[in-house]
């Protein structure tokens, strides 16, 4: 997808951060249709000030002036602080937690999770550069993904990063990029696991994948890379992605953990380095649950006490984590620019789109459409006896596509009103078409 420059800005953090609505006041109480809800799962409040919806304490109106145009991504500092706290609070001590900058690679959120995680797994050139103009060393940014150009290969030795080998072939280039730079590359094997996950939003691995090796040509791999004089650290195994289901997440760490220790027979040396993936996922919808994130953590302390730490006792266990830290965290808010009457059904038409939010549209690799939860910002305390009505929310490109809410029971919205867009904080607009059709492209904030 082909992306234009986007602006962005960096507020000042108020003392407090929260994304507030009032589900009561999107209809008449049935959330089936849409909800508003914090990023922790529970109702939110509305402001009691004026009535706006606030991004990190921050009114959406007044938000939307210091921006100075609509559309915008506002991320919640406070909110992306607390869920980094969560889930350390969860994990054992000696896990270390990565960010996927994938999720939502802003520079601002990149330099403000610098200092809560131990690490970034970048997957381009571009996120890379990124990635080494914040405080996080080079030895704690591991760079995955199929397809590496020999000139990323290039920028990720010279760095000093882990490549983490998706192929043979690029086992090989890697050694001619180390050779002729005169460097020793570090690098890890990236596994395509022998076991799929249940559960999973986004398969990654199990079956024939374009990630990582097959388990089982592992160890002719293996002695290859020690033919080649590269300084090899250990796995990389992620299996699936967007899963709310802990026993599903909890088995896939045990496959992992299992696999990684059967392969390390065929290792060089010990393990110094295994990344476990990660897959954590986020509510989208009211009949989604959230993660048991504490189910997950004494699995994975169960784990590292029983079987990962007498057989590596001094590898590097990583969790690698992005929209899990980041998605709740952020809201898009669009304005509405006209309303209108079809045959029965009233269109709100707003000033974004998939251009800038794909995801919410159904267009991301949903199979089943379900709307994302959204709300009138500026009306989020109507009063809830107020009669909703129901309507659908459409963005400004010229194809059916671009549908943002569709049959949503809101407040009456009027032109000017604005309509924010939840659970926006990952794969939003990076993960978004914004050269589509020419439109300007949004200002991202971090508040």
């Amino acid at each position: 997808m082909v992306n234009t420059k986007v602006r962005e800005t960096a507020f000042p953090g108020p003392a407090h951060g929260n994304i507030e609505g009032n589900a009561d006041g999107n209809a008449d109480g049935n959330a089936d249709k849409n909800v508003d809800r914090d990023v922790d799962g529970n109702p939110a409040d509305a402001n009691p000030a004026d009535g706006n919806l606030t991004v990190g304490g921050i009114s959406a109106r007044l938000l939307a002036a210091r921006v100075g145009s609509t559309p915008f991504f506002a991320y919640d500092r406070e909110r992306i602080t607390r869920r980094v706290a969560d889930v350390r609070a969860a994990l054992p001590r000696d896990v270390e937690l990565s960010y996927a900058v994938k999720a939502n690679p802003m520079p601002a959120v990149l330099h403000h999770m610098a200092a809560l995680v131990d690490g970034f797994d970048v997957a381009s050139g571009g996120e890379l550069r990124h990635a080494l103009d914040t405080q996080v060393p080079p030895e704690r940014v591991s760079f995955a993904g199929p397809g590496k150009t020999t000139a990323e290969l290039t920028q990720a030795v010279a760095a000093g990063v882990t490549v983490e080998l998706e192929s043979r072939n690029e086992l090989a280039r890697v050694r001619e990029v180390a050779e002729r730079l005169g460097l020793r590359a570090r690098v890890a094997l990236r596994v395509n696991p022998d076991f799929t996950v249940k559960g999973a939003g986004m398969r990654l691995g199990g079956g024939a994948q374009q990630f990582g090796v097959d388990a089982e040509r592992v160890p002719e791999v293996l002695a290859e890379l020690t033919a080649a004089g590269l300084d090899f650290l250990g796995f990389h195994v992620f299996a699936g992605s967007q899963n709310l289901r802990a026993d599903s997440v909890c088995e896939a760490q045990r496959r992992t953990v299992e696999l990684a220790l059967r392969l390390a027979d065929a290792a060089p040396g010990p393990l110094r380095y295994l990344n476990l993936g990660g897959g954590f996922g986020i509510p989208y919808a009211p009949r989604d649950r959230p993660l048991d994130l504490a189910e997950v953590g004494e699995n994975l302390a169960e784990l590292m006490a029983t079987r990962v730490r007498p057989r590596l006792p001094g590898a590097r266990v990583v969790i690698e984590l992005g929209r899990y830290l980041v998605g709740e965290a952020g809201v898009y808010v669009t304005r509405v620019i006209d309303r209108k009457e079809s045959r029965g059904t009233t269109f709100l038409v707003v000033d974004g789109g998939l251009h800038h939010q794909l995801a919410a549209s159904g267009n991301f690799g949903q199979v089943i459409r379900r709307n994302y939860p959204l709300a009138v910002a500026d009306r989020a305390a109507a009063d809830p006896g107020a009669a909703p009505e129901t309507v659908t929310v459409v963005g400004c490109l010229c194809t059916p596509l671009d549908l943002l809410g569709d049959r949503v029971d809101l407040p009456r919205a009027e032109i000017g009103d604005l309509i924010a867009i939840f659970q926006a904080g990952a794969y939003g607009l990076t993960a978004s078409p914004t050269a589509f059709l020419g439109h300007p492209a949004p200002v991202e904030v971090l508040v």
